[in-house]
């Protein structure tokens, strides 16, 4: 079985902005913003309405730069597909909400020890601007 999510990433000024995950899965850890994709909706409607919700603001400008394939040792067979948007222009100030508590940090401080371990590895292919297309097998979900 196969989940389709989104995740969108925004970097200005040498600095990445990312969101403690405060419920749900992935709780307490840093992450980009992002989620399901719902009947109906394209995946790039999908990245843009889940990360208004999540940190309120409105992406004017994104690329697709990567998509990831996710299996936990815990429950084989699902496949998390998640497509990676960095987004390159939005409007609004980030805000804290129910879901995600916002945060700049700089490029060179990113708290890899508080995110999913995958992302020491592509977080940086990411900052360098490439494109990518990764699978991970995790151990835990």
């Amino acid at each position: 079985m196969k989940k389709v999510l989104t995740l969108c990433l925004a970097v200005q000024d040498g600095r990445i902005l990312l969101g403690m995950k405060k419920r749900g899965f992935g709780t307490g850890r840093w992450n980009g913003f992002g989620g399901k994709v719902e009947e109906r909706e394209t995946i790039e409607e999908a990245a843009k309405r889940e990360t208004k919700e999540e940190c309120g603001i409105v992406i004017t400008d994104m690329e697709k730069v990567g998509i990831h394939e996710f299996e936990f040792a815990s429950k084989r067979g699902e496949i998390l597909e998640v497509h990676v948007f960095r987004i390159k222009n939005f409007s609004g100030e980030p805000e804290e909400t129910e879901e995600m508590r916002p945060q700049w940090f700089t490029t060179d401080a990113i708290p890899y020890d508080e995110m999913w371990p995958d992302d020491i590895h592509w977080i940086p292919v990411f900052l360098a601007g490439k494109k990518f297309r990764t699978k991970f097998l995790l151990g835990e979900g």
